[in-house]
Parts: C-alpha cells; sequence; structure tokens
C-alpha cells in the first residue's frame, strides 16, 4: 500500500485559525502605532513652527501679526527662509496645520493640529495630556497645552 505525503483539511484548518489570531492581535497594534507616529511627527513640526516664531520675536520684539487660519499660508512671509526653510503644510494625516496671532500687538500666537479628525476649530478638552487621536494637539507662546500622552485609543 502506498502512502501519500501531504496535510490534511484538519492541519490546513488549524494553521489557518492561528495565523487569523495572530492578524487580530497584530493589525490593532500596527494601527496604534502608526497613529502615534503621526502625533509625534505633528508634535514635531509643530514645535518646529514654535521655534521659528519664538526666532522671529527675538529679533523683532513681536510675534507675527496674523490673524487665524492655515499656518504655512499666514506664516510663510514671516518665517521662510530666515527662521525655518519651509514650513510644513500639513500634520501627520494630512489636514491643515492652524496658527492664530495677535493681529495688532504680536503679543501671542497659537498653533495647533486637528489631528485624526481634521477639526479646523481648536477643541480644547482641558489642556494638558489627552488621550485620544481625535484630541487636537495645541502650541501656544512657546509650549504644549495640549498634548498626546499615554495609551491612545
Amino acid at each position: 500500500m502506498r502512502r501519500q505525503k501531504g496535510f490534511t483539511l484538519i492541519e490546513l484548518l488549524i494553521v489557518v485559525a492561528i495565523i487569523g489570531i495572530i492578524a487580530a492581535i497584530a493589525i490593532p497594534n500596527l494601527l496604534n502605532a502608526i497613529n502615534r507616529g503621526r502625533q509625534k511627527r505633528t508634535m514635531a513640526d509643530i514645535r518646529n513652527i514654535g521655534t521659528a516664531i519664538e526666532s522671529y520675536s527675538v529679533d523683532y520684539n513681536q510675534y507675527p501679526r496674523v490673524g487665524q487660519g492655515g499656518a504655512r499660508t499666514l506664516l510663510q512671509p514671516y518665517l521662510e527662509p530666515t527662521y525655518i526653510r519651509r514650513i510644513p503644510s500639513v500634520d501627520g494625516w494630512n489636514g491643515d496645520i492652524y496658527v492664530i496671532g495677535d493681529s495688532t500687538a504680536g503679543r501671542e500666537y497659537t498653533l495647533w493640529s486637528g489631528t485624526r479628525n481634521k477639526n479646523s476649530t481648536m477643541s480644547w478638552v482641558g489642556g494638558g495630556p489627552t488621550t485620544g487621536f481625535d484630541d487636537d494637539i495645541i502650541f501656544s507662546s512657546g509650549s504644549f497645552v495640549q498634548w498626546p500622552e499615554g495609551l491612545q485609543q
């Protein structure tokens, strides 16, 4: 009697089930890591813009006198290329980075990103560290006042 070599249907189903379980565990962790990376990139971009604004204020004793809108559009005449080579035009989720400035006295500024939900109006969740990917990242007059920290959902 000749014995055939190969896998039985049960063995193949067990392997497929194991691969499915591993994928069910790995994919949410991968998506979470991708969003955390986007948050960190956005924070770095906002911090770089803030550093350029602070450098501008050292030279001119005031912040750029801008209104409210897209950071790249409003700040470009003041900062490029002297204080920052190129102002980032989008955040980690391809949404805009926004600025609110004091258009009369140039005493303050706020930068923010609408993050994953791309909200164009600043959403204040109470300040300090936040835990959601939809919570805005806010940088005002030299420091973060709302930022991602901890386990995001």
